[in-house]
């Protein structure tokens, strides 16, 4: 074949090829509306014409647009029905696609940047995708500013945190990390998991073996760089979740304690204190992995958490009384009583520190105010008495708007208290929700999420619908 006719032949190759993609051009024209927006492929011809009765059921009445709205034509009830099922299942943000993303921007009015866009969308797609990916992104989390209605609370359960991989042992601790989509588990099975959580598939991250180590407690530490798990043992572990590093930390040396079980990480990420034998508070450093420090309460310690950013410490002894400490000069400067306590079991400081919880053997949980409590006013605001075994558990939801208070000892035990109208949920947990038994619980940084380990090894989680962030 010649020059000329292999020039003509790859010339007609050409023309059949523009050709084909000119016509397929059209035809993706002929499929857009006005806009350039596709139109549905196929369309329900009696939809414009049906009728629904919206009043007629009463799980349909959420669809209505006023009160008296009761009949919808079929157009606007699939509408509806759409935009309350985006509602109740939002996608998370780094599941968008780039262009999604650029599109929502767009419509809110706000810039984007698509260098950043594509970054997000490479780790989002990545099964791979470990911890240390996961925290490049959203590391602050906008948390909702609206009043909270009280009565009833709007609440979904989602597929299990840990659907992926159950545990085989009871939920000691499960917690959020800061940028809300990391959830870890941890008990004693010995092992640490890490589960992105998008509320459908939950997939795996990460799991990390403790080897000959029984977790009783695992915590994020609040700066999002590490996770501190702790057990009966003289040593605790600190795993750094960017480096995949774990090491073993022994912080007891001269001392008798042969068991690290309970801890409370400081907000500011720089110590650690452990409850320690006969009202000893160990103060150790995250930064050099030593002992800085002890408080001496009178009697036993049972329960501490810290306040104003980790200035101050507030622990409470088995006696039922409470102590203020100020960490910068090591000295309690406050000392009263949980009125009606006989055997405490459980302290929680809200994340504004103005208010405190305190929980008791009898199953009776105290609600207070920092400054009155200080000025003396021992007087609670509120005494819940909803539970009636010991309080193991105490959360403060991230706007301090919710108390979640639980008992591991019955079956079901946990309620969500209304805290502007100090008041229970009335409608959740209900008789059909399956919570078993309770032995930890989390909010998301954002509060969109309500994470519930339970003895039988399962993360139950729940939306909760008035946050519109996780």
């Amino acid at each position: 074949m010649d020059a000329r006719a292999l020039l003509a032949e790859v010339m007609e190759e050409d023309l059949d090829l523009s050709l084909g993609q000119e016509s397929k051009k059209n035809g993706e024209e002929e499929r857009r509306g006005a806009g350039g927006k596709k139109r549905p492929v196929w369309e329900d011809e009696e939809e414009a014409t049906a009728l629904v009765n919206i009043n007629a059921v009463s799980r349909l009445r959420k669809l209505r647009a006023v009160e008296e709205e009761t009949v919808l034509s079929g157009s606007t009830y699939a509408a509806r029905l759409r935009a309350q099922h985006e509602k109740l299942n939002p996608g998370t943000k780094w599941a968008e696609l780039p262009w999604e993303r650029r599109a929502r921007r767009k419509g809110e009015g706000d810039e984007y940047d698509s260098e950043e866009d594509s970054d997000e969308f490479e780790a989002a797609v990545d099964d791979n995708v470990g911890p240390s990916t996961l925290l490049e992104h959203n590391k602050h989390v906008i948390k909702s500013k609206s009043r909270l209605p009280q009565g009833l609370i709007e609440i979904t359960r989602m597929s299990d945190a840990n659907i992926v991989e159950p545990s085989e042992a009871v939920i000691q601790s499960v917690e959020f990390h800061r940028n809300a989509q990391l959830l870890m588990t941890a008990g004693r099975d010995k092992k640490l998991r890490f589960f992105q959580i998008d509320g459908k598939r939950n997939p795996k991250v990460q799991s990390i073996m403790l080897q000959d180590f029984p977790v009783h407690k695992a915590a994020f530490v609040p700066d999002g760089s590490s996770v501190v798990a702790a057990g009966r043992r003289n040593h605790f572990f600190v795993y750094e979740l960017e480096a995949g590093r774990v090491e073993m930390v022994k912080c007891l040396i001269g001392r008798e304690e042969k068991s690290l079980e309970s801890f409370e990480v400081s907000p500011d990420s720089k110590v650690v204190a452990f409850l320690g034998n006969e009202g000893y508070i160990i103060l150790t450093s995250l930064h050099t992995r030593q002992c800085i420090g002890t408080l001496k309460m009178n009697g036993s310690v049972r329960s501490v958490s810290f306040a104003s950013d980790g200035q101050e410490l507030l622990t409470i002894g088995g006696d039922g009384e409470v102590y203020h400490w100020d960490l910068r000069s090591r000295r309690c400067f406050h000392k009263g009583q949980d009125e009606g306590c006989i055997k405490s079991t459980a302290l929680e400081v809200s994340s504004d520190s103005r208010l405190f919880a305190t929980g008791s053997g009898s199953g009776v949980v105290n609600l207070y105010e920092r400054e009155s409590f200080l000025g003396g006013v021992t007087k609670p605001l509120k005494a819940f008495m909803n539970l009636t075994t010991n309080v193991d558990n105490l959360r403060f939801s991230p706007d301090s708007q919710i108390l979640a208070i639980s008992s591991r000892m019955k079956k079901d035990a946990l309620r969500l208290v209304h805290l502007p109208s100090k008041t229970v949920f009335s409608n959740w947990p209900s008789p059909k929700t399956p919570l078993q038994y309770v032995h930890s619980m989390a909010f998301s940084p954002g509060g969109g999420f309500f994470a519930v380990g339970n003895a039988a090894g399962r993360v139950l989680l729940y939306r909760l619908h008035h946050y519109d962030h996780a």
